[in-house]
């Protein structure tokens, strides 16, 4: 069985990361019960900036955080990235996330759910160049979520409530559909390569 994994990509408190990813999550298992998908929090793992004297490429960590963090990413098949902008980019947490492994990433697919101001698109830009250079093949399908439609925001300091547009489902379901495609794919690269 294949193993995605849903990352919440930012650790700020009143984060409307959270809630987007347990959405992905129930519509994945709902209608993809093939494939096993699981939410990982950055926020669960505490990582602090990067702080392995080696660079990730050589695999020789030497923080208990990074060894845990490096066991989680390396049992998932492929990801799917759920991301706020913040400030035309990535948040710092999830690049610090990224910057602590290399291996543990290759040869897996991912996908992207953005939602910011402008559906966070200049996010997933960037995040697509990250990945890229830790191998890793990112989907042409996206879901874009704007703060305007699909949130109904209350007071600037709670994330409000989460109202996905009807027609962000079908998007959802194509990038299920393409990450678990690609996922597959790419598992049969990384048993070649470990063969």
């Amino acid at each position: 069985m294949l193993k995605i994994a849903v990352i919440v990509g930012t650790t700020r408190p009143g984060r409307r990361g959270r809630m987007v990813a347990e959405w992905v999550a129930e519509a994945a298992s709902r209608e993809r019960p093939e494939t096993r998908f699981q939410i990982v929090d950055l926020a669960d793992h505490a990582l602090p900036l990067l702080d392995e004297e080696h660079p990730a490429l050589f695999r020789q960590y030497a923080n208990e955080h990074t060894t845990s963090w490096a066991e989680t990413i390396a049992d998932f098949d492929g990801f799917i990235f759920v991301t706020p902008e913040y400030n035309h980019s990535v948040p710092g947490a999830l690049k610090n996330a990224l910057d602590f492994l290399y291996a543990e990433w290759n040869d897996k697919a991912a996908g992207i759910v953005s939602y910011g101001l402008h559906g966070g698109t200049r996010a997933a830009e960037h995040l697509r160049l990250i990945l890229a250079e830790l191998r890793v093949a990112t989907v042409r399908s996206q879901v874009v979520l704007s703060l305007f439609n699909d949130f109904t925001l209350g007071d600037p300091a709670e994330p409000g409530t989460f109202t996905p547009g009807p027609h962000q489902s079908k998007t959802l379901t194509e990038l299920l559909d393409d990450v678990i495609l690609w996922s597959r794919a790419l598992r049969t690269v990384r048993e070649g390569v470990l063969a």
